[in-house]
């Protein structure tokens, strides 16, 4: 039982008018080459009746039920029945209902089951069946490839928000740490400090809720976050910032560059009482976004197996954003952990 709907309507009448159009041309171009309208009419009202039904036998039945499934061999014995029959229904059909004359393209001469008779009829109603046959394929197609299309931006939007809602609780999980480890001391910086969280709380749980963040408020979110890592390390940080080139209105993925501080102020202060972190983003043209990181590091330390849930996340985030269009390299000389990121901005 087919259960009909309002898209089903409205395939149908795209149905209805392309069978209605079709009659319509063949109808004035066998009666402009016979110069018998009439008689181009009448044969096209017995013959598209049987176009539409060995069609759609064609399309709805043979193709998904033998061709799918690979199963030419009966494909093909049932297709040649269905001509045998399209044969003997339509020159039938026309003899008795429209004309004597069985074959009028060859004059007086054509006979019932004659062969070159039967190729000519086989052939165009071949013609018929590949031509629609082909638009209906050709439309299957084009709406599978847009709805594998939407099924991969929604599971991508899907793995993204996922990724973000880990990313998140990780972030405020290490800022509570910052919190408890100042109460414990009684300092006199808990309460900067609660504002600090408010006001990042804020931005992340209220102001980012797309999949782009204005640039200029990321940074200074990430400057929240470094007042909030002064709060608890007091001198211990020393951090610059430096902007090069106009990054008005330019949008990036919210949260992007924050893990890579914190991963920056994670192991810059292991074994060490003191962490200089140098931030640098330049716009490159009005393609790209460069963002530099630069932080000094204990070699005695081992970052490599330790960068956590938050950097495998960005990278993930990255892959699935940018695919192969953006650079991360990351290299350690000199006593200092360097990060370079590039990312398309347009």
């Amino acid at each position: 039982m087919f259960k009909f709907n309002i898209k089903q309507s409205i395939s149908v009448k795209y149905h209805i008018l392309f069978w209605l159009g079709y009659f319509i041309f063949n109808v004035v171009r066998w009666g402009s080459y016979f110069n018998d309208y009439w008689y181009s009419l009448k044969s096209n009202l017995i013959e598209f009746p049987i176009h539409i039904i060995v069609v759609y036998i064609n399309v709805y039945i043979l193709i998904p039920k033998l061709v799918l499934r690979k199963r030419y061999w009966s494909y093909l014995f049932w297709l040649i029945f269905m001509l045998a029959m399209v044969y003997m229904v339509r020159t039938g059909l026309n003899y008795v209902l429209v004309t004597k004359n069985i074959w009028p393209e060859a004059g007086n001469s054509g006979q019932f089951l004659e062969l070159n008779h039967i190729v000519a009829v086989v052939l165009g109603e071949l013609y018929v069946i590949g031509f629609v046959s082909a638009i209906k394929l050709l439309i299957d197609w084009s709406i599978e490839k847009q709805r594998n299309e939407e099924l991969a931006k929604l599971q991508l939007s899907t793995e993204l928000k996922y990724l973000r809602t880990q990313i998140q609780p990780h972030f405020f999980f290490n800022t509570l740490n910052n919190l408890y480890a100042l109460t414990l001391t009684k300092s006199d910086n808990a309460p900067q400090l609660v504002i600090k969280i408010s006001d990042m709380m804020q931005y992340v749980l209220y102001e980012v809720n797309s999949s782009k963040a204005d640039l200029f408020e990321e940074i200074n979110h990430i400057n929240n976050f470094i007042d909030i890592a002064r709060l608890r390390f007091n001198d211990s940080i020393e951090f610059e910032t430096d902007i090069t080139g106009n990054i008005e209105d330019i949008e990036v993925p919210p949260l992007l560059f924050l893990t890579f501080i914190e991963n920056s102020f994670k192991h810059g202060l292991k074994n060490s009482e003191k962490v200089t972190v140098v931030m640098s983003f330049e716009v490159k043209g009005k393609d790209y976004l460069e963002f530099n990181l630069v932080n000094s590091f204990n070699s005695n330390s081992d970052i490599t197996n330790e960068q956590g849930i938050g950097i495998a996340n960005t990278k993930r985030r990255l892959n699935l954003l940018f695919g192969s269009n953006y650079v991360l390299e990351t290299t350690i000389r000199d006593n200092t952990y360097n990060l370079f990121l590039k990312i398309p901005i347009r």
